[in-house]
């Protein structure tokens, strides 16, 4: 188990060094603003929808190496899906993370979105994961004011 979390790892740093799609939209439909007062994470997610379905998506900001890769991770998985099925995926990543839902089920859920599932070992890490996604998710909601974890 402990190669799998050692790999888990390397996944979240290579993200976070790496970040893909840290990048500012040409033309964003929609944006969402986070921030969690108590780490300092900071992530605007900005999408371009078109027909109900996420064409592009991008985000900025700055956070720890949780938040960023989460980030990363979330753009390349909710692009060139629908609105319904980016809502679902959100489901299921908090789920992950705030239901113990099984590494197992997880995985088959989830995809390499299961890297995260070790950081609901350490509960104050678990907003700095989820922060991204409930800035797309107001995003998608329409929603303008800023989503604090708080």
């Amino acid at each position: 188990m402990s190669e799998l979390r050692d790999l888990y790892q390397q996944v979240i740093v290579d993200h976070h060094r790496a970040p893909r799609n840290f990048r500012a939209l040409a033309r964003p439909t929609a944006s969402g603003d986070g921030y969690n007062p108590l780490c300092g994470d900071r992530v605007t997610v900005e999408l371009e929808l078109a027909d109900g379905t996420i064409r592009d998506i991008g985000f900025q900001g700055a956070g720890c190496a949780i938040s960023v890769a989460s980030a990363s991770m979330m753009t390349a998985a909710l692009r060139g899906r629908s609105v319904a099925e980016a809502g679902e995926l959100f489901d299921r990543f908090h789920a992950m993370l705030t239901d113990g839902e099984s590494a197992a089920s997880a995985d088959a859920a989830l995809g390499k979105l299961a890297v995260f599932s070790g950081v609901r070992e350490f509960p104050s890490r678990i907003k700095c994961a989820t922060l991204p996604w409930h800035a797309a998710r107001a995003a998608l909601a329409g929603r303008h004011e800023p989503v604090h974890t708080e």
